[in-house]
């Protein structure tokens, strides 16, 4: 299974956007980032250290959410 982050929230959020929504994830040399349908992009934090780090993912996530036009 592949590994996108070490907080279980944020990966399986991460696995469910790949999944139903067709996000594309991308390995890069310092930060993984993952694109919308659109070429929005988003870095992932794989080593979250912030207690409200899914949060703020989660809600950075749906603002590129509601912000697309396909």
């Amino acid at each position: 299974m592949k590994r996108f982050s070490n907080n279980k929230d944020i990966q399986n959020y991460i696995k469910n956007l790949i999944k139903l929504h067709r996000w594309q994830f991308s390995k890069g040399k310092k930060h993984n980032c993952l694109f919308s349908k659109a070429g929005k992009r988003i870095t992932v934090p794989s080593t979250p250290s912030d207690c409200r780090s899914y949060q703020n993912f989660k809600k950075d996530i749906e603002r590129i959410i509601a912000n697309e036009v396909y």
